[in-house]
């Protein structure tokens, strides 16, 4: 599975780092998560400079794609020339947002008539672009979801395991991560809040698009 993690100048690397370490715990299934993103380099919101390691076109051909946060993307949002490189499908590729990433799924038309979930500080833009905001951790429907809360980024990547390896996958990938002590509890719980949201099956790409 190719996994494209949206990262755009000024984010948040617990959105970007977070889900792209959880993704590649699945690197011996053949999966490979990257940092995706529109020039060679990108800046974080707290001034850590990584370079990205897929141009942003990238995402059009993944399996999975997760728009990541940070406080530029109300920018990021209005500025075409970075939008128009993206041409993305749900009838293909699993695509998921983290916090103010909602507001880029908004802007290219990705939603729908769906509900999100995204941080407070996004909330009211995400409502002025026409998406009802849930006050909740994580929502899905199809391959579509939104995550909401820095740390709801365990969700979203649990989510996409769960989708195309299954939830026994999912549950190995958040108990490796989990802390000590702690760790049946963290994962039934991160579990019961994706739960909700998976389909009976995996979801696996055939002949360009997803079946069960």
């Amino acid at each position: 599975m190719r996994i494209a993690v949206l990262t755009f100048e000024g984010f948040n690397e617990l959105d970007s780092f977070v889900a792209a370490a959880l993704l590649n715990r699945m690197r011996a299934q053949g999966w490979q998560a990257e940092i995706t993103a529109p020039g060679d380099w990108v800046t974080s919101m707290n001034g850590v400079r990584v370079q990205a390691q897929q141009p942003l076109e990238f995402a059009n051909s993944a399996d999975a794609v997760l728009f990541g946060s940070g406080i530029l993307t109300r920018d990021i949002a209005k500025d075409r020339s970075i939008l128009d490189r993206l041409e993305l499908d749900p009838r293909r590729q699993l695509i998921g947002s983290q916090c103010s990433g909602a507001l880029l799924m908004a802007r290219l038309g990705l939603l729908d008539n769906l509900p999100a979930c995204t941080d407070l500080t996004t909330k009211p833009w995400v409502i002025e672009a026409g998406v009802q905001v849930l006050d909740q951790p994580f929502f899905a429907s199809g391959n579509l979801a939104t995550a909401g809360g820095c740390l709801s980024a365990p969700y979203l990547a649990a989510w996409a395991i769960a989708k195309l390896a299954g939830e026994d996958a999912a549950a190995s990938v958040l108990h490796y991560v989990a802390p000590v002590g702690e760790k049946e509890a963290f994962v039934e719980r991160a579990l019961g809040v994706i739960r909700p949201y998976l389909q009976a099956g995996i979801a696996r790409p055939c002949g360009g698009e997803f079946i069960r």
